[in-house]
Parts: structure tokens; sequence; C-alpha cells
């Protein structure tokens, strides 16, 4: 097993749970394993596909997955190959022809082109094993349901005495039940590997409006030069505007949603696998079929709909292990617009629940880290000391006669008010609906005055989880008084809030004018920071274009080539000779003879130019 994950990965060692499960499916024995993005999982199957006789079959529900998937493999000298609607009559003839022959190790298939194939290609194989890929796409209780996985279970009524491997990134509990039900798997053992990724920093800012957005994320870019992100935006209008604005600022930015041509979207993902483009901006649609290793940062731009969702969100950023960043804005309106999706679905209980833990971890003031995993099962009894919450312990005070005249408001209005009017009552506003609802004659109204608008945003956020006051999203999303809340209106309870700190952005609208200006001049090149101990910068750089390169001259992408760990590795160890670059890790015997020339090249070359 070591052999030959050195031989084709070019690793020296497993990762946490990965020969465990290997050994599992090497014995024959169905398998489901959970395992965070990032954790490992292809190499669970795609080891076992490799020492043992025949082909394995691939599920996975994704086109762009599966082209990701099989080029990284054959850039790695493994027989991979795709049956999907993208390939002509002649490539598909080929490939049924090498499946014969039995000399493709792994083979990748729609679930819809599975069903298709069953009595024809696939009973004319010599299939070792199949593995499901994205295996929460079974199950209603998922995020992520697909109604063609659940036809699935056909497999094991044909193949009987074919060993099963379910992976996912992402089940709580009642999906992984579902899974194993659905797939009929026989007596599964179930991994699951830690979902702690402690190298992505986890950020959460509330209340931001949309310019402040933009500000803050333009700050956010502008100390991640070079560097590949994705931003996530609950509707398709926001990623086309928020990819103008950045478009306008210089940041070469791709758009990607369900309402685009398949081309158009084809074209997004392939420039940003590709470094063509920085960001995506992208509904939730996009992401699925990436393995890029090297996205540094994912911003989402609205609140997402649950912490699955979330949690695989952020997954996509450092699949490769090294620091990335990830930023989440939420707003009041965010909350609204959500749960009123939430209430028109099918699972409007279980969906305005999952809405209500996303929720409570965007509010939270302990350590976002632990509720995450706690969410899946998972306790970590310390601080992450890698979130905002440690890095920023909130500040809190006796906001009791806050909560007071909020609550007094929504009272004396009968509670049929929704939160803005709420706050230009309190602000004393004299808009059309004040004065038409004659609640510029209410003793609450203008007892607010000296608070900011956006602070009564944030104050009523809090007390909204709290508890203090409920949303009826079935009554024009009027406020209506909990019994916590009466608690404290009539003075029986004290009410703690968070103090409010902005980040100010003095100036910063006058700047803007300037920089626009600024960034057509030519720019000396932005150096990636060091990773690793005596690691150069300018190796890092000159290896990055070299790899570029290569991966043009293939028309694949760059860190299919080597990842960005791996380059890093190299400009830290410095080899010199073919032998010493297959030493590191991340690169096999077929990309050591592949590569290793060229490699070795630039860096003695840089040497002898160091050293006079």
């Amino acid at each position: 097993m070591l052999k030959t994950l050195k031989a084709y990965f070019g690793y020296t060692h497993f990762r946490p749970l990965q020969e465990e499960i290997i050994t599992r499916i090497l014995s024959k024995k169905d398998t489901l394993v959970l395992m965070p993005t990032g954790g490992g999982k292809s190499i669970c199957y795609q080891l076992p596909a490799l020492l043992m006789p025949g082909t394995t079959v691939v599920v996975s529900p994704l086109i762009s997955l599966m082209k990701d998937q099989v080029e990284a493999l054959q850039a790695n000298g493994i027989i991979a190959r795709a049956l999907n609607s993208t390939n002509d009559e002649t490539t598909n003839a080929n490939l049924r022809f090498e499946c014969m022959q039995g000399r493709v190790k792994l083979l990748y298939i729609s679930p819809e082109r599975l069903m298709s194939e069953l009595n024809f290609l696939l009973k004319d194989i010599n299939i070792s094993l199949f593995a499901i890929d994205e295996a929460h796409c079974i199950s209603q209780w998922g995020h992520d349901f697909r109604p063609e996985y659940t036809q699935l279970k056909a497999l094991r009524q044909q193949f009987p005495h074919i060993p099963i491997v379910a992976l996912t990134a992402t089940a709580d509990k009642i999906t992984r039940q579902d899974i194993i039900q659905q797939l009929a798997m026989k007596d599964p053992q179930i991994f699951i590997s830690s979902f702690d990724r402690p190298n992505l920093s986890l950020d959460v800012k509330r209340g931001f409006q949309q310019k402040e957005k933009i500000r803050t994320i333009l700050d956010f870019i502008g100390r991640h030069k070079n560097e590949s992100g994705i931003i996530y935006c609950m509707s398709r209008n926001n990623t086309e505007k928020v990819a103008d604005l950045l478009e306008a600022q210089g940041i070469r930015t791709a758009v990607y949603h369900a309402g685009l041509s398949t081309a158009a979207r084809d074209a997004a993902q392939d420039d940003f696998i590709n470094d063509r483009v920085q960001v995506v901006c992208a509904t939730i649609a996009f992401g699925m079929g990436i393995d890029k290793s090297n996205v540094r940062w994912v911003i989402h731009y609205n609140l997402p709909k649950s912490i699955e969702s979330f949690y695989q969100e952020i997954g996509r950023a450092g699949r490769d292990g090294l620091p990335s960043d990830t930023l989440l804005f939420y707003s009041f309106g965010d909350i609204v617009m959500l749960s009123k999706f939430a209430a028109e679905s099918n699972q409007q209980e279980i969906n305005l629940e999952k809405l209500n833990r996303m929720q409570q971890y965007a509010e939270a003031d302990i350590c976002r880290r632990r509720i995450l995993l706690n969410y899946f099962g998972e306790t970590m009894t310390h601080d992450c000391g890698n979130c905002d919450v440690c890095r920023n312990p909130p500040e809190r005070f006796d906001g009791t006669i806050i909560v007071q005249k909020a609550l007094s408001g929504i009272a004396r209005t009968d509670q049929q008010v929704g939160i803005s009017t709420l706050i230009d009552l309190l602000k004393g506003a004299a808009t059309q609906e004040i004065i038409e609802k004659k609640y510029d004659q209410l003793k609450t109204y203008g007892v607010g005055r000296d608070i900011p608008a956006r602070d009564w945003q944030d104050y009523l956020l809090q007390m909204l989880n709290l508890g203090y006051f409920e949303v009826a999203y079935n009554e024009k999303n009027h406020l209506k008084i909990t019994e916590a809340g009466k608690k404290v209106l009539f003075g029986k309870e004290r009410a703690q809030l968070v103090v409010i700190k902005r980040e100010e952005h003095l100036g910063q609208e006058s700047k803007r004018g300037k920089k626009k200006a600024k960034i057509q001049e030519p720019q000396a090149p932005v150096l990636t920071p060091a990773v690793f101990e005596n690691e150069d910068e300018y190796l890092f750089e000159e290896l990055r274009v070299l790899r570029k390169k290569l991966a043009d001259s293939q028309a694949i992408p760059a860190y299919i080539v080597l990842s960005d760990k791996t380059l890093h590795l190299l400009s830290s160890a410095k080899p010199t000779t073919i032998e010493a670059f297959g030493e590191i890790s991340g690169i096999g015997e077929f990309k050591k003879e592949k590569y290793g020339k060229d490699f070795v090249e630039v860096i003695r070359r840089f040497l002898n130019k160091s050293s006079k």
C-alpha cells in the first residue's frame, strides 16, 4: 500500500483513517466514509482501485468533477476515464474497448449513465469496486438531494458480491443512516474522520450594507494578492453585481449561476481552474466539481441556509492544508429571505431548524470552530484561537433599557410591524406608513433617536437571537414578543447585549477613485509569503511561472501539475537532482520522470544566480 502511495501519489505516509479504510475495502467489505473536504477521501478508493484486479466504477454527480479527477489521475500516470454526455461516439467506443480489455483502472460515470449501462458495459467488464462519491446526494435529508441517486440501490441487486464504498464530506446522523439504507449496504463500517480544519480561519461580520461589504471585500482581496477565492451570494443578481464592482477595481472575476448557459458556466469554471480569473462570484451551484487545491479564501456575501452547506463551501479553501481565510457576512434581510425559502420548501420544519442553527453559529460569541464540530457530533475541549471570537472576545453591557424600548415599540403597535418600520418608529422618522398608521402619536415614537439606525439593526438581531422576539414569517414578517421578552419588558430580568464595534474605513471613498486609475500602471510582481522554513519567495514565483507554462502546454490546470504545497516544499528544499526532486511530498514516479528535468533546471539556475 505504501509503495503504491509513493509511486503514484508521491506521499510517504497515510493521513488519519486512510490506511484502515483502504484495508477494509481491500477485504471487499461495504464502507461508509465521512471525511472533510481536503481530508483525502479520493485516495481511499483510488488506491484500492490500483491494487485490485479489474475496474473501479466511480459514481459522480457532476461532469466537471469527473473531468477534474480524471485529469489528476492521468497526470499521475493512472489510466482513468469518464463516460458522460460530453464524449463523442468515437471516444465512447474506444473507452468501452479499453474497459473490456481491462486496461482502465477507474471509470467515472454519472448516476443516470450508470443506470443505462447496467445491462450493457457493466455486464461485460470485470468490476472490482463501486465508489459512490458525494453520497449525501442520495438522501432527501442531505443538503444537496438528487433524485437520480436514489436508483443506485439497483447496484446491490445486479452485483450482490461487489463491495460498495460511499463517501461524503457532510452528513449528519439521519443522512448517514439514509445513505446506508438507500444503497442497501451490507453491514458497513462507518469511518468518521475529524471535521476539524484548523488551517481555515473563521470570521463573521454582521449588519454590513452593500457598500461596506464591498469595501471589506476589496481590503480582504488586497491581502490575498494573486490568490484564488470564491464569493458565494444568495441570488444570481448579487453574483453579477459583486463581480461588476470587483472588475471595476481591476480584479479578474467570473460569474457562475444556474441562469447562465452551460457553455458560460463551463467557461467560468475553466477560467477559475486555470487561474485566468482570480475570483468567482457564484451561487451555491458552484464548487462541488472542483478539486482546486490552492483556493486560498472563501467569502459568503450572504448567510448560507444550513451549517452543512456552509461547511462544505468553506471547505473548498485550503484543501492543500495551507493557511486559508473564510469570511461570512450576514444581515437581518438574509434571515428573512432564507426563512421564506425554508417555509415554502417541502421540508419546512427541518429546513427552518437547519437555518436556525446556522443563524446561531453566525451570532455566537463562543469559539466558532467548537460550534461547527459540535454540529457534526465532534467535541473540542479548547478554543481554536483561529476565529474572530477567539481573537476578540466580545465586550458586553447591560442593554436592558435598549431592549425595553424596542419591545415596547413592538407591543404598542399591537405586534404588527416588521424590523424596518420598528426602526423608523424608534428613530422618530416621518415615513408615510408611520403617519398613516398614527405611530407618530405613540409614546415610543422617537425614544431611540440617540442610537444610529444601523446599530438598531444590530441590537435587534441580537435580541432575535437571545429569543426576546420572533418573526412571524407567515404574517408579513411581523415581530412577536416571546415569554423571555416579556420578562425583560416588565423588568423581571436584565438583558446583556454585546458592544458594537465597527471597523472604520476613513477616507476610503476618496481613495477608491485614485485606486482605480492606479491599477492601469504596470505593477511589480506580488510575492506569495513564505510558508516553510528556508523558503525563498522569489524561487517560488519562478517555479510558479514554470508550472503555468507546463500546464498550458498540456491544457490542464496548474495545480494538477504540482500543488502549491509541493511548490512551497521545492522552494524550501531546493533539490538539484532529479532523484532529490522525486523525494518531495506530492511527487510520484510519473511526475518525477515527466517534470523533474524542468524544475531542477530552474532551481539550479536560481541558485547559481543567487550565489553570484
